[in-house]
């Protein structure tokens, strides 16, 4: 729970959350407060991670402060500011329940604050092993070891900062680590999770891509490279190709005479990924229109990847919903993990590129609409 007028981005779960100041990382406003009450569940305790804290100096942080406090045996911890900061980058508290507290007054520097929480129950966060201090969102340290387990807390997608590569290139080490596992699908950003990753040998160049509501950056070489293993890969059980589409159905089809009076069906069959040429479309002003994939038999799907007709037409989908179905008679909608709403998927901005969304948790069906 968050309330005030100085709350920046936030998100907070029973599990993990990320919050920060307004204008993060720009300069927070004068005469602000945001509190946000982060409740773990019972039995666990609260493990905060302290991105950033840079508020502007004053005698006992008078004019701008962050205060933690745990109701449960009314500790506190600070205030804080920029000459008064945590002593060591990660809190462990005993308390399922703390209350973070930041005011300020007239000032005229500082980014503000960027904290991050998990519970006990995920002793990794910003780390290689419960042991490491290190904040998830910067990889400029990473382990020595080559390959490494961090636990990502919710609300990773709308920090500020950077990513180079997509899910087959990896991404270059100094990309914004779970900002990064978010773009590759091995984790939603409403949940967070444990990823895990390898340090190999860098590439000469990272093309961009958008993916899971992310678009990364085109980038030159670097002299390492992070990859995300899991166990399926996006789209494949097999983790190496797409699935076979069986049959393709649509609720319509656009049947066009151009200006040549020549004809051009826009026919289901016509939405295969490798098409070339023009795609499928519905009829001109259908409304609850709706493409259908058969699998041939049930398969466990982990992803989609969309993309517009093609240069020539110029024509694309910018959002959807998606159903599966075990039997093509009996349909459930796909929530994601949050499982309270249909999900809608971010889909293309333009009719060239490809665009990827995962499903976390995947789909177990033979169609998927």
């Amino acid at each position: 729970v968050s309330a005030g007028n100085g709350c920046g981005h936030t998100l907070l779960t029973p599990h993990s959350g990320t919050l920060s100041s307004k204008n993060y990382p720009g300069t927070y406003p004068n005469h602000t407060m945001c509190c946000w009450k982060l409740q773990a569940s019972p039995g666990t305790s609260l493990l905060l991670a302290f991105g950033d804290v840079d508020l502007e100096p004053s005698e006992h942080c008078a004019h701008s402060s962050l205060l933690l406090t745990d109701p449960q045996t009314g500790t506190a911890y600070g205030p804080y500011c920029r000459n008064s900061v945590p002593s060591a980058p990660l809190l462990v508290t005993n308390s399922s329940t703390v209350t973070v507290l930041f005011n300020s007054t007239s000032h005229r520097s500082g980014r503000g604050l960027l904290l991050s929480y998990a519970t006990s129950q995920h002793p990794g966060i910003g780390g290689a092993s419960p042991g490491m201090q290190r904040h998830p969102w910067d990889v400029r340290d990473p382990p020595p070891a080559m390959c490494f387990s961090v636990y990502c807390p919710a609300g990773c997608k709308d920090i500020h900062g950077d990513i180079w590569g997509n899910p087959s290139q990896g991404y270059r080490d100094t990309s914004m680590l779970c900002k990064a596992a978010v773009h590759a699908g091995v984790i939603a950003d409403e949940l967070g999770g444990q990823v895990t990753l390898s340090r190999e040998k860098g590439i000469t160049l990272y093309e961009s891509a958008f993916a899971n509501g992310l678009r990364s950056k085109r980038g030159s070489l670097s002299e390492k490279r992070l990859v995300f293993h899991k166990v399926c890969c996006l789209l494949s059980p097999a983790c190496d190709d797409v699935l076979e589409v069986v049959a393709f159905n649509a609720s319509s089809w656009w049947h066009e005479v151009d200006v040549l009076g020549q004809d051009r069906a826009w026919v289901a069959e016509r939405a295969a990924l490798s098409t070339t040429g023009h795609s499928w479309a519905a009829k001109p002003g259908a409304e609850a229109v709706w493409l259908e994939l058969d699998l041939g038999t049930r398969r466990n799907v982990t992803g989609i990847i969309t993309k517009g007709s093609s240069e020539q037409y110029n024509y694309y989908v910018t959002s959807y919903h998606i159903s599966s179905s075990r039997d093509g008679k009996n349909w459930r909608p796909y929530r994601g993990s949050s499982g309270q709403e249909d999900k809608v998927f971010e889909g293309n901005a333009d009719s060239q590129g490809e665009v990827s969304n995962a499903f976390i948790p995947p789909i177990i069906a033979r169609y998927i609409r």
